[in-house]
């Protein structure tokens, strides 16, 4: 019974939604404004988690962050305002998918680049091993001049 509920829990657990970082206080009246805003709070960057939406973090930076991308969509401001907005004050480093500009061009370079150079080198790599088979096999087939010689008197032969 006791492995049955500790299963039951796991799946319930494991099952649910995840729960966001956004409190109650935090949440706008409007439901159209309040959509926008957690679209735009998955897009930005927590500071300190790095590796965590503004959305997702539980840090005080995150839930500052949050309540300043509502404050700017209760002002009126567009989604590319308030990106504009933060970019100015954090740095491209606040998005987590950051646009493609003269700063950003090698973070978006290299990836494509690394995969071309290892089809290339892996293209070079296969080549090179069947012209090293090809010139075994034509090694191993040449006759040498003492079988070249019963060769043709067998030809001659017939």
């Amino acid at each position: 019974m006791a492995r049955l509920l500790a299963l039951a829990l796991i799946a319930v657990l494991a099952f649910s939604p995840v729960a966001f970082a956004v409190q109650p206080d935090e949440i706008m009246s409007d439901p159209a404004q309040e959509a926008r805003a957690r679209a735009l709070s998955r897009e930005y960057r927590c500071m300190v988690c790095q590796n965590q939406s503004i959305d997702d973090s539980d840090a005080p930076l995150a839930r500052d962050l949050r309540l300043l991308v509502r404050e700017r969509i209760a002002a009126g401001d567009s989604d590319s305002q308030v990106t504009d907005f933060l970019v100015t004050r954090y740095g491209e480093f606040v998005l987590l998918n950051p646009r493609v500009s003269r700063e950003t061009f090698l973070l978006w370079l290299i990836p494509p680049m690394a995969l071309a150079g290892g089809v290339l080198a892996l293209w070079m790599h296969m080549r090179r091993r069947r012209s090293t088979s090809q010139s075994e096999i034509a090694n191993t087939l040449a006759l040498t001049p003492e079988e070249k010689a019963k060769l043709e008197k067998l030809i001659a032969a017939e």
